[in-house]
């Protein structure tokens, strides 16, 4: 019965059968909100006359985004977040435990295939490299989910994309994804649901694959899934091995459209300023100076993403002209990349190092840019004053095309610094 959505949704709403435009309530797994989202929803919650959540072991709450508070307003901000966290008992991560919540709740065996996951924060459909439908939602409606467990809305028609060939050298979930985005542009999959598949998404690792479902929303897609295999029940008995459903298409899957592409001849990708669909491959960017690199972000800064940056730094100095940032999206992926050493390389190099945090992707802290900068960046948003200064330029690309052009001073292809 149906597309990998389709399943995921009825199972949650006893239905037999679904088809897209269906309107449905549906039961949530994990309700999900940070210290920008939670706030209002609490509010929108208290407004409904509920004093209590329908499960305090399905509501996450953790401060990411301007964590450690950046001024009094965050802080207090935060502070409205843990309290009401505390009072009802939620899973709830504090500063020095946490990490940016798409990467820890994967992380800490949170999210399973098969399940229905909402917050208050558009990347929320990051979760969908596990095989969940995972999507972002408005206060209100994470406040009712909150209050009882449900959501209400239309099922999405799914478009199912196959990725053919081996993957190329420096080739990641990044290019890939910023790749499709640039065909179909940012409202080529709105209010649908991206199923990825084919040869080259089963090579792909886990990193990779998280990193092309976080960027889903970036199409304007309501979800972005891909299939169960063996990676994923590999990653899922790493972090908290829990019963779950895995869902694949069935032979019957009826798609809105379906998109083939061949990999095979892929170049990194750069997305220019101001959307992330402007893209072009890296050898026409090669001519853009920069002020600042930032590698990270719940986009791409897992263990893989630091590893290959770090392998590229190891031994070579950031540009003068620049300053590099490097932010862990966790607590365990810092330690982990300090027992490594690839912390060590960072700061040997020239970078700074950050607590996790999702600061400079939001514009919230730790690399806001001034006019007229230049910034390259693995996080997955480019908008006109996204990272600061509307007069500044954000261009987005992989952790080896940010530790390349960290190198360079300018933007760079990852074979001109290992040549």
């Amino acid at each position: 019965m149906g597309t990998i959505a389709e399943q995921i949704l009825a199972s949650h709403s006893d239905s037999q059968s679904l088809k897209p435009g269906d309107l449905i309530n549906v039961r949530v797994d994990v309700v999900l909100s940070n210290d920008i989202t939670a706030p209002p929803a609490i509010a929108e919650m208290k407004k409904l006359g509920v004093t209590r959540v329908f499960d305090p072991s399905k509501v996450v709450m953790l401060p990411d985004h301007f964590c450690p508070a950046k001024d009094i307003k965050s802080a207090e901000q935060a502070k409205q977040m843990r309290d009401f966290a505390q009072e009802q008992g939620l899973v709830y991560f504090e500063v020095g435990r946490l990490g940016i919540e798409h990467i820890l709740l994967p992380e800490q065996g949170l999210v399973l295939p098969g399940q229905v996951v909402v917050g208050g924060d558009s990347h929320t459909c990051t979760y969908g490299a596990l095989g969940a439908f995972a999507t972002g939602m408005g206060q209100t409606d994470i406040a009712v989910a909150m209050a009882t467990g449900e959501i209400w809305m239309k099922v999405p028609p799914t478009i199912k994309l196959s990725y053919h060939g081996a993957l190329p050298l420096w080739i990641s979930g990044k290019d890939l994804i910023l790749w499709t985005i640039g065909d179909i542009g940012v409202d080529g999959a709105l209010y649908c649901a991206m199923e990825f598949g084919g040869e080259a998404i089963e090579e792909l690792p886990m990193s990779g694959r998280f990193t092309m479902a976080n960027m889903a929303i970036e199409a304007g897609a309501k979800a972005g899934i891909f299939c169960v295999d063996g990676k994923t029940r590999q990653y899922v008995k790493e972090h908290g091995d829990r019963p779950y459903t895995e869902f694949l298409p069935q032979a019957d899957a009826e798609y809105w459209k379906t998109i083939e592409y061949d990999v095979s001849k892929l170049e990194p990708q750069i997305a220019f300023p101001h959307l992330p669909s402007n893209t072009r491959p890296v050898s026409q960017a090669t001519h853009i100076e920069l002020e600042q690199v930032v590698i990270g972000s719940c986009t791409n800064g897992r263990l893989e993403d630091l590893r290959v940056a770090a392998a590229l730094l190891k031994g070579k100095q950031v540009h003068p002209s620049l300053r590099c940032i490097v932010v862990p999206g966790s607590q365990r992926v810092y330690l982990d990349a300090l027992r490594e050493g690839l912390i060590e390389t960072f700061v040997l190099a020239g970078a700074a190092v950050s607590t996790p945090t999702c600061g400079p992707c939001c514009g919230g802290h730790m690399g806001i840019l001034a006019a007229g900068e230049r910034c390259l960046s693995t996080t997955n948003r480019n908008f006109v004053g996204r990272m600061g200064s509307p007069q500044a330029e954000v261009y987005l690309a992989s952790p080896a095309v940010a530790a390349a052009s960290a190198i360079c001073g300018r933007i760079a292809s990852p074979q001109e610094v290992t040549q």
